[in-house]
């Protein structure tokens, strides 16, 4: 089990969570926490960079969600960024892959909520 870390700062589209380590049941919370004291403004991208993400559970994919269901109370909107295979996979099942929007690296996340505006 690998602990998670999460590493905040701001892109010119707005913030983006770097995400490392098991995201599971017990770790789960600490990414709602981390989401919940982000302020969107009107049209900002929260961006989850999942490039370090080693593990993730249904509660791990509904912490994911509860990101996304903010950023759009907010306003704003929700990518994830360099989703591993095995998670993109429980996406994919899931039917999920159709809510996120997914793109292969942080880059590329904020490039496109640049010309979402």
């Amino acid at each position: 089990m690998s602990p998670l870390t999460i590493t905040a700062r701001d892109a010119a589209t707005g913030p983006v969570l770097e995400i490392t380590g098991d995201l599971d049941h017990t770790t789960a919370p600490e990414l709602r926490q981390a989401v919940n004291r982000l302020t969107l403004a009107g049209g900002q991208l929260l961006v989850l960079d999942l490039a370090g993400l080693e593990f993730c559970d249904s509660s791990g994919i509904t912490a994911l969600l509860a990101a996304r269901n903010l950023a759009v109370e907010q306003s704003g909107d929700m990518a994830l960024a360099a989703v591993p295979a095995n998670t993109a996979r429980i996406l994919r099942i899931a039917g999920l892959d159709r809510v996120f929007t997914l793109h292969p690296d942080t880059s590329t996340a904020i490039k496109s909520g640049s010309t979402a505006r």
